[in-house]
């Protein structure tokens, strides 16, 4: 299963313009549930919780700390996969640091740990874990840019576009192709359950937003997503109203907590 990142992710041009405000710090946490699962995936429930934290700026760089827990339960057994995934992306998008661990039933299953860089029309990635190792890509952008990218978009009033992104996720070796929709900008209804987690934001413009991901080396086509997210994406960046399908099931994520960090200071200061 491949996790969302929402830098989403939810888990985007270069910089934000001048009247749009600064990315807010935040801690977001969502409870998850399971939305719908085919009788091919096997699954009969999931529950979990998403802990997302933001932090950083255009000058210092962003950091972003990402905790995906979910009990997944079939006929025949019940699992616990926790995956832990911590990034640094410098405030040009030049430069991405990674590392990922995974665990089933609180056992390490995986762990990829490296960084990548655009250098010209390529994108560097060198690997530490799970073994060294160094390749290019096509140039492409990280996952703070593709989040910016997407609120500059969605206050020009674009409704669809194209791009690509590597965000580290799986086994770090490959360019995802996005599609992104973006609907008409609107405000918190008063009746919103998420109005009482969002707090002081619950008057702020929001976007509603769907992403799909294709993985144009894999097997499943140019035309079949390998996963997709849906999202209410607010100006300050924060993210709400989740829904993560990914082929045969589908979760939710709604958001139950939001910590406001202290903004970063600009970068005259």
């Amino acid at each position: 299963m491949r996790a969302a990142c929402l830098a989403l992710p939810f888990v985007l041009s270069a910089a934000l313009p001048a009247q749009a405000g600064p990315l807010l710090p935040h801690r977001a946490v969502y409870d998850l549930a399971l939305e719908n699962a085919s009788d091919r995936s096997g699954i009969t429930g999931i529950a979990g919780r998403m802990v997302y934290e933001f932090n950083g700026s255009e000058c210092d760089g962003y950091t972003v700390k990402f905790r995906f827990v979910t009990q997944i339960d079939t006929p025949d057994i019940t699992r616990i996969t926790d995956q832990q995934t911590t990034t640094f992306e410098d405030g040009d998008g030049k430069t991405f640091n990674f590392v990922t661990r995974s665990f089933v039933d609180s056992v390490m299953d995986k762990e990829v740990k490296g960084s990548a860089k655009t250098e010209g029309s390529e994108t560097v990635v060198s690997l530490e874990k799970p073994e060294k190792q160094e390749f290019a890509l096509e140039k492409t952008q990280f996952p703070t840019q593709h989040l910016l990218e997407l609120l500059d978009n969605a206050r020009k009033g674009e409704t669809f576009y194209e791009t690509t992104l590597f965000d580290g996720s799986e086994d770090a070796d490959r360019i995802m192709t996005t599609t992104v929709i973006i609907g008409k900008g609107s405000t918190p209804a008063a009746n919103d359950p998420e109005r009482k987690a969002i707090k002081t934001l619950a008057d702020d413009e929001f976007w509603p937003v769907d992403i799909a991901y294709f993985d144009l080396k894999g097997d499943q086509g140019e035309e079949i997503p390998t996963y997709r997210i849906s999202f209410k994406l607010h100006e300050s960046g924060i993210t709400r109203d989740l829904v993560m399908d990914y082929g045969d099931f589908s979760m939710t994520g709604t958001l139950v907590d939001l910590a406001l960090f202290e903004p970063a200071k600009d970068c005259a200061q």
